[in-house]
């Protein structure tokens, strides 16, 4: 007698995508599974959010490329990852109406969350910089607002020697976006406190 062998249904990479259109919040395809990741907090957010507004302003000035904040979907082919939602980015893809982009952005900015420190983190933290720079993107910002090294910018030409930015300095991202420049205090919402009678 024969006996039936039943193989374990595949996921194919289009029933990834149409699962991460599916989810909730921030999400990547990540080893053949949509991965969830949790919100961020206020100051990570912000500087962020600050990163975003001035790369929307430099894609203003050179009429070129566009500027995202956190939470777009950066489709790739990788072996082990097939997506990207970095926390602010530059690209120079094509549009994609409603859905994801294709490709990498030529920058990316990850800004640390309070559960991105420690070991396990930081491993998490370089391989996901490994994939940007296999996927095509030029320049990654490891932004850690604890840090006194706040900004550390890594190029896809020297993946292991950051360029680092500290407060009262000016923080660029030569050679993939010419000309732009931001302080890195910009990344820091000084808030101002009301004293109310």
């Amino acid at each position: 007698m024969d006996t039936l062998v039943l193989e374990k249904p595949t996921t194919t990479t289009e029933m990834l995508i149409e699962k991460l259109y599916q989810t909730e919040g921030k999400a990547e395809i990540i080893n053949g599974e949509v991965i969830e990741f949790m919100s961020t907090g206020d100051e990570p957010s912000s500087a962020a959010f600050n990163i975003a507004v001035s790369l929307k302003l430099y894609q203003r000035k050179i009429g070129y490329g566009r500027s995202y904040a956190d939470n777009v979907g950066f489709l790739v082919d990788l072996p082990h990852r097939k997506s990207f939602s970095p926390d602010a980015s530059f690209y120079v893809g094509n549009r994609a109406g409603m859905k994801f982009l294709q490709g990498a952005p030529i920058f990316a900015v990850e800004v640390r969350s309070e559960n991105d420190y420690g070991n396990r983190a930081e491993k998490a933290i370089a391989e996901k910089r490994g994939d940007y720079f296999a996927a095509g993107t030029e320049i990654v910002w490891d932004v850690d607002l604890l840090s006194e090294d706040v900004i550390k910018s890594y190029t896809r030409e020297n993946p292991n020697q950051p360029r680092i930015f500290r407060r009262d300095e000016i923080a660029d991202a030569e050679p993939a976006l010419p000309n732009w420049k931001m302080t890195v205090d910009e990344l820091f919402d000084q808030v101002r406190r009301l004293i109310l009678p």
